[in-house]
């Protein structure tokens, strides 16, 4: 007589030799939730009361005939499924061939766990803790197996109806191309939504989400914890050369005005151009900054304004034209006339603006290769910072203070570089 602890064991250990032979079979009807619940806690279902009075035998042969009629069914449908690879009368020898293999698995299974059962039982009983344990772990191992056969069903039951839909089997390998590309683009999609997610990563000047963070809060911000050839830095030492001039092309055109969080930035029209060493920048917009980022020689100044621009192949040149209080300045009066209300909403004036009345009377300048000085602090930056600063009166550098008293990026390590200045 075999006592509960033994039957629980019994049913629990067919059932995972069952599983285990018929992992990718889609019929297969799997024990729910529920069903696992009691063969853990030895909670037996009616039907399983009476079985339980049934002898190894006759269980083992009553398991090995579901399973043989399981594994039928599985070799069948794995058969259609797989009709690229082999006909249907290739698919049923297949399923023939298996079931009585499968059926065999189990009942050696069955009969050599009951035969353990049987020496055990006339040795000492083993402690009610240990075989609680015991059939923990085994329950266990059998919801592990529980879950990857259901990702198995699932996958070859969509298999199954797409090779169903195609009709043949060069229908049945598109299908599968097909699933291959579907599974890559949904891929590709999620880590697409990742790196949007990821760059829109929150930064700010000071704090927690400040530049002495910035390379940790986005993996593509890494430049700005580990380049080389970061922006701003304190601009001394530089070798004077007759350098040549920037020619600057610049003229009226339409322009937006955004508070973007982080500065005020003015986008432009195209057609504003500088020439330097032969290659073109296109002006893409401008904006500012307070205090001046960088430095000359120790010195900061009030504020600075950074035109960036842009070449063909994507190339950055950055011109920086240094602030410093004095008489008032009207093209930048007339960015602080249409300062949005609300911050990320463009204003679109109907006047236009010319670039070339923010720039100085002189036009010699400092030059070295740097770095964007916010996030993602991409290096590769042609830096042209004017000598000669241009004036705001105290009155409109208090307007940019009030929406932002500090929004400047340390200086950084000029490591070594080259800084060249004209005379």
């Amino acid at each position: 007589m075999y006592n509960v602890m033994s039957i629980r064991f019994l049913a629990l250990a067919g059932m995972f030799v069952f599983l285990q032979a018929h992992a990718a079979d889609p019929l297969i009807k799997l024990p729910s939730p529920a069903d696992m619940e009691a063969a853990t806690k030895g909670k037996i279902a009616p039907a399983a009361s009476a079985a339980a009075a049934v002898t190894p035998a006759s269980a083992a042969s009553t398991v090995a005939a579901s399973a043989s009629a399981s594994a039928s069914a599985s070799a069948a449908a794995a058969g259609s499924a797989d009709a690229v690879a082999s006909t249907p009368a290739a698919a049923s020898a297949t399923a023939s061939a298996s079931a009585p293999h499968a059926a065999a698995k189990v009942v050696d299974a069955i009969k050599e766990t009951a035969k353990q059962t049987q020496t055990t039982s006339k040795k000492p009983a083993v402690s009610d803790a240990e075989d609680e344990k015991n059939m923990q772990n085994l329950a266990a191992k059998i919801a592990e197996r529980v879950t990857a056969v259901r990702q198995k069903q699932a996958v070859r039951a969509a298999q199954e109806t797409r090779s169903a839909n195609g009709g043949n089997a060069r229908n049945g390998r598109n299908n599968h191309a097909t699933v291959r590309k579907a599974r890559v683009a949904q891929t590709d999609a999620s880590k697409e939504a990742a790196r949007v997610a990821t760059h829109a990563a929150h930064w700010d000047y000071e704090g927690e989400a400040g530049p002495a963070q910035w390379g940790k809060l986005n993996p593509d911000w890494a430049q700005c914890a580990t380049g080389a050839r970061q922006s701003p830095i304190d601009i001394r030492d530089g070798m004077r050369l007759d350098l040549e001039p920037i020619r600057f092309d610049y003229r009226p055109g339409p322009f937006s005005v955004v508070n973007n969080g982080h500065t005020v930035q003015v986008g432009v029209a195209g057609g504003n151009r500088i020439t330097i060493t032969g290659r073109t920048y296109e002006l893409v917009q401008f904006h500012f900054h307070r205090p001046s980022e960088e430095r000359i020689n120790g010195k900061s100044f009030a504020m600075v304004v950074h035109l960036v621009h842009k070449d063909a192949e994507g190339r950055l040149a950055v011109v920086a034209l240094l602030i410093e209080e004095g008489e008032a300045n009207a093209a930048v009066q007339s960015v602080w006339n249409n300062l949005p209300l609300e911050k990320n909403e463009p204003v679109r004036p109907t006047i236009e603006f010319d670039p070339s009345q923010l720039l100085p009377a002189r036009r010699d300048y400092y030059t070295y290769m740097g770095s964007l000085t916010t996030p993602p602090c991409s290096e590769g930056v042609l830096w042209l910072v004017m000598k000669e600063p241009i004036r705001l009166s105290a009155q409109q550098i208090a307007i940019f203070s009030r929406l932002y008293p500090m929004n400047a990026r340390p200086i950084q390590a000029d490591s070594g570089r080259l800084i060249k200045e004209s005379n």
